[in-house]
């Protein structure tokens, strides 16, 4: 039955990065038939991130109340409604209309089901499901192509993807009673026992499900307040962590391309090929990182990821020309790929089964901010200064990260 489960989780988080590049590959046809500016997508992309903060920020509280199984479905068919709108779309004002279903569905998804394998199965799950979004995300710009090659038109790219979203919504429907015989959907008690060292984490101390190491935690009888979970001890700094995480991963994947292009000097569709290094590197580092945390503990798969994130920018600085900077963006897509999942998984492992949910919604919500943001901001940088400032922001950015990161493990080790 777990593993059933696990399959249909997999496949929740193809279908969670299907719609991620979907606009991105249809708006140059879009923006034309709608004769608006191509900046205007920015709009979109900002209403469906708004809602997905504030859906993760709530979804303790909703999963709280009807568990993790009936959530995922439910906000899954909120996707593929979102998606099949988007289809029948014949104005800006629509799309904004539909990218509210759409963020708000995405954010429960991220936030439950992170939560669930975190507290629910082993470290090597969570790069694999990781791995799966990865897939996804690369997935949905192939089918948009695909159907725009078949003069179809974007419409029916978006009717395509919402219409494998929908099936997937009734397979997660049918499957919600299978959440109940593997584990509850919503925040479980630790089960705690003084134990040897757990190779998910690098202490030792008290072990929960899995064999994992936990904080100490309490049977809950509510959802905690969004003041309550910032209050806890750890949550800013993790917060912070995941904000600079994804400031770091967000400004290589949309910046890498126009980093080769006006950076180096390259035409677009070379720098196309180049920008697309950092993808793969994360794709295939996530695959690895399933195998390789058999051999490290979490904390390890950070510390190595920040690592070759620095190694990687190091190398693009090297004046050795561009084919010597690709390699050193798909270091650092290599390097990217085991935080974000390592930092989830060790979410209920630093906070608690009890509090994990919660914090999972804040720190989301963080990564979602981050995401955001970093973007434009990089952008006005990189107006100023030049595109080859990239690979010194990102350094920044992973220095601000380690340096968080190393205050969440501190909190952990004074437990």
């Amino acid at each position: 039955m777990p593993h059933l489960l696990l399959i249909i989780i997999y496949i929740s988080f193809i279908s969670l990065g299907l719609p991620d590049a979907l606009l991105g590959s249809a708006w140059p046809v879009i923006h034309t038939q709608f004769g608006v500016e191509v900046s205007t997508a920015g709009i979109i992309t900002a209403t469906i991130s708004a809602c997905t903060v504030i859906s993760s920020l709530f979804s303790e509280r909703i999963i709280f109340r009807f568990g993790t199984g009936r959530v995922t479905a439910v906000s899954t068919a909120m996707t593929a409604v979102a998606l099949l709108g988007f289809s029948a779309s014949g104005s800006l004002w629509m799309m904004c209309l539909c990218a509210i279903p759409l963020g708000l569905g995405a954010g429960s998804i991220d936030a439950g089901l992170n939560n669930y394998v975190a507290v629910h199965y082993a470290s090597r799950h969570m790069s694999w499901l990781h791995c799966m979004w990865a897939v996804g995300a690369a997935a949905g710009p192939y089918i948009m192509g695909f159907v725009l090659a078949k003069g179809k038109g974007w419409n029916m790219g978006y009717v395509s993807v919402g219409t494998v979203q929908m099936l997937l919504a009734l397979l997660l429907l049918a499957a919600v009673p299978l959440w109940r015989k593997v584990g509850t959907g919503t925040p479980v008690k630790a089960v705690s026992e003084t134990s040897e060292t757990s190779k998910t984490s690098d202490n030792s101390g008290k072990k929960g499900k899995c064999g994992r190491k936990t904080a100490d935690s309490t049977a809950k009888t509510r959802p905690l307040k969004l003041k309550e979970v910032v209050a806890i001890k750890g949550a800013k700094p993790v917060m912070l962590t995941f904000f600079s995480f994804c400031l770091v991963e967000q400004t290589a994947l949309v910046w890498a391309a126009s980093y080769f292009a006006l950076g180096h000097g390259l035409t677009a569709e070379k720098a196309a090929v180049f920008g697309a290094a950092c993808i793969t590197g994360e794709m295939l580092g996530r695959f690895l990182c399933g195998f390789m945390t058999y051999k490290f503990s979490d904390v390890q798969m950070i510390r190595l990821g920040q690592g070759l994130i620095v190694a990687g920018v190091v190398i693009m600085m090297l004046p050795f020309g561009s084919a010597i900077a690709a390699a050193g963006i798909f270091v650092a897509g290599l390097g990217i790929a085991p935080i974000y999942p390592c930092l989830m998984h060790m979410t209920p492992i630093n906070f608690g089964e009890d509090k994990s949910q919660a914090i999972m919604g804040v720190q989301t919500a963080s990564a979602c901010l981050g995401s955001c943001l970093a973007p434009p901001v990089f952008g006005f940088i990189a107006q100023h200064t030049g595109m080859l400032v990239l690979p010194v922001f990102m350094l920044i950015g992973t220095v601000v990260m380690y340096l968080a990161h190393e205050k969440v493990v501190k909190k952990d080790k004074s437990q």
